[in-house]
């Protein structure tokens, strides 16, 4: 192929993401799969695709490009993040590549890809070859042998795993609302309720937006978002279900509404599955990210764990987890990694760990939550346009600089006071400025310093 004339920019930290038609197209999607398989020097590839219109052409190309290189193409075909990441292990393959947006608005599309025993491929783990020779075109002569292979039925084994973290025979009744958002989460969840059922597991299920659609008729399955959030908070106060679990567009996140209805933040969650998992193995590190850390520091310095700080994003968090042999990992973004998951994130093993909690505990999901809650408010993620992200930061830290009592450059910037703590860093997906605050027990606290740092920011 001819080299490019301008840099492939879809290239991120750790994942591909970017605008569908400008240089994310099915030519450069072919690139992509024929640089993949030179650099790992592949010759089995998983291969799945998130429900978008274009996600099926953009995986039709990209198949082509590692066919091209002699590979045998895995199809999972419709499917999540997380079963990729799951089949390459399971099926001894060299790696693997979801075609997917995830929660991006309708005009982007990406892939996220992980190597030989679902190994996370970063900006220092392979991604930046692959887009040197994408964008050079400088591929070795084709090879015979590659072709494509139906994969789908990997999802039995996918579900038993899953099943695995749980014990079926110790779980209560439960009336719980499912959200997929038109996503590719709800033939997953249907094979997952169905082996449920097969158990004897009484959980009653109330389905919303759950057929795939990539036309998103309810909205871009972002349930982070505040504006996404109230037509499942109300379907659970109809119904008066025990809790809501609503997940994003290719489900490696997953979400939480307590049984009034109010949203769950994710830091809380962290909590709860560290508790979870430092209950089954005293003293086990527990992996989080910087954003949003005093409660689930809290929480795992009283469950006897070691609490270990990770730079945001997947492939990070995954390696930090390798790394230290962690058994959980979270996010305060509704990521959650574990060890025993070929220590990736999954979307669908937190919700079942979290109702075996509610059952074997006999609490809400609101009364396990409300000690944490109120002891560390905090602002969940707000975030900028900003010009020039570089210079914001550079004002906020020179206004606080003489009064912060503690200082942190993990990702971005984290400066922490008697009384409050703020973390300031550029999206590596969207061009974008985050900003998280937390507090301890003050509420009035978090809304002060969220005015303070705003005005700074907007300055």
């Amino acid at each position: 192929m001819r080299p490019l004339s301008t840099p492939l920019s879809f290239f991120k930290a750790y994942d591909i993401r970017g605008r569908l038609d400008q240089d994310l197209t099915e030519e450069n999607a072919e690139r992509v799969g024929r640089a993949f398989a030179e650099v790992f020097q592949a010759k089995r590839v998983v291969v799945g695709r998130d429900v978008r219109p274009s996600s099926e052409g953009l995986c039709r190309a990209l198949s082509k490009g590692l066919v091209d290189a002699g590979v045998e193409v895995l199809d999972l075909g419709l499917s999540g993040t997380e079963e990729t990441y799951f089949a390459v292990s399971h099926l001894r393959a060299d790696g693997g590549i979801c075609v997917t947006a995830s929660h991006n608005p309708m005009e982007y599309n990406g892939m996220k890809m992980v190597k030989t025993g679902s190994a996370p491929v970063g900006a220092e783990t392979g991604m930046a070859e692959i887009k040197a020779l994408a964008e050079s075109g400088a591929f070795a002569p084709e090879k015979d042998g590659g072709r494509i292979v139906d994969a789908s039925d990997t999802r039995a084994a996918y579900i038993e795993r899953v099943m695995e973290f749980t014990s079926t025979s110790t779980l209560k009744p439960l009336k719980i609302v499912v959200n997929a958002g038109n996503g590719a989460a709800g033939p997953t969840f249907d094979a997952l309720a169905e082996a449920l059922f097969a158990k004897g597991v009484a959980w009653e299920f109330i389905r919303m937006h759950h057929g795939p659609d990539g036309t998103f008729p309810n909205g871009i399955p972002n349930p982070m978002l505040p504006e996404n959030q109230p037509p499942t908070a109300q379907m659970v106060r109809e119904t008066g279900a025990d809790l809501a679990v609503a997940w994003d567009g290719d489900f490696d996140r997953c979400f939480f509404f307590d049984h009034e209805g109010t949203f769950i933040p994710g830091e809380y969650v962290v909590g709860l599955l560290a508790e979870v998992f430092l209950e089954k193995e005293p003293g086990a590190k527990i992996v989080h990210d910087p954003r949003i850390i005093w409660s689930t520091q809290h929480v795992v310095e009283a469950a006897g764990g070691e609490a270990i700080m990770s730079r945001c994003g997947h492939s990070n968090i995954k390696q930090v987890l390798r790394e230290t042999n962690a058994v959980y990992g979270g996010e305060m973004s509704a990521h959650h990694y574990f060890r025993d998951f070929v220590y990736c994130d999954s979307g669908m093993i937190p919700w079942l760990l979290v109702c075996e909690l509610l059952g074997r505990r006999g609490q809400s999901l609101k009364d396990l939550v409300a000690e944490s809650m109120a002891a560390f408010p905090s602002s969940g993620e707000i975030n900028f346009r900003v010009e020039d992200a570089a210079k914001v930061i550079e004002r906020v830290e020179a206004e606080f600089a003489l009064r912060a009592i503690a200082r942190d450059d993990t990702d971005g910037l984290s400066m922490s006071f008697d009384d409050w703590r703020l973390n300031l860093r550029s999206s590596n997906t969207e061009p974008l400025l985050r900003l998280n605050i937390e507090a301890k027990g003050s509420r009035e606290r978090v809304d002060q310093a969220l005015a303070e740092v705003q005005a700074l920011i907007e300055a």
